[in-house]
């Protein structure tokens, strides 16, 4: 994914939402990665079932059924909602372009980033503000302008920076 957003309302009330971008071959990945922790607790609950071994297999079996299959699902439907603001964007979207308005530098002790404050505007598009949150600082500076594509109906839009 491109960075985490955050957004502020605009005058319509709706709250601008961010769509990354996930191709083919990344959504292939998310999809076998979601369906393998979904799978995994109930193949070893299967194999302890078959091979009669011991309470420990059975033990791991319910522990990746209860933890693991709940976080595949999660997986599975953030990769579909992703995939489906991605289509819709592509087919409604306008060209826009997005102003960087404020940099500032973080660091939490283990990581560090910048936070990158947007104005995104457009034909036919209502200016709106965002924030993006991003690990690694790209090569940014205050008064650039980066393309985007935004669904007016909703505020979907999408930055690849």
């Amino acid at each position: 994914m491109n960075g985490a957003f955050e957004m502020a309302d605009d005058a319509s009330g709706r709250e601008p939402t961010q769509a990354s971008r996930i191709g083919p071959c990344g959504a292939l990945f998310l999809y076998s990665l979601a369906a393998g922790l979904c799978m995994s607790g109930p193949v070893l609950l299967i194999v302890a079932g078959f091979t009669g071994s011991a309470a420990g297999l059975l033990l791991a079996g319910v522990l990746c059924t209860v933890l693991c299959a709940p976080l595949g699902v999660v997986l599975w439907a953030s990769t579909d909602n992703e995939r489906e603001y991605n289509r819709r964007r592509d087919t409604v979207g306008v060209a826009a372009t997005a102003e960087v308005t404020e940099l500032t530098y973080w660091d939490d002790g283990e990581q560090a980033g910048v936070t990158v404050g947007l104005r995104i505007s457009g034909p036919g598009c209502p200016t709106f503000e965002a924030t993006c949150k991003r690990s690694k600082p790209p090569a940014l500076r205050v008064g650039l302008r980066l393309p985007a594509v935004v669904d007016p109906s909703d505020h979907l839009f999408r930055i690849d920076f």
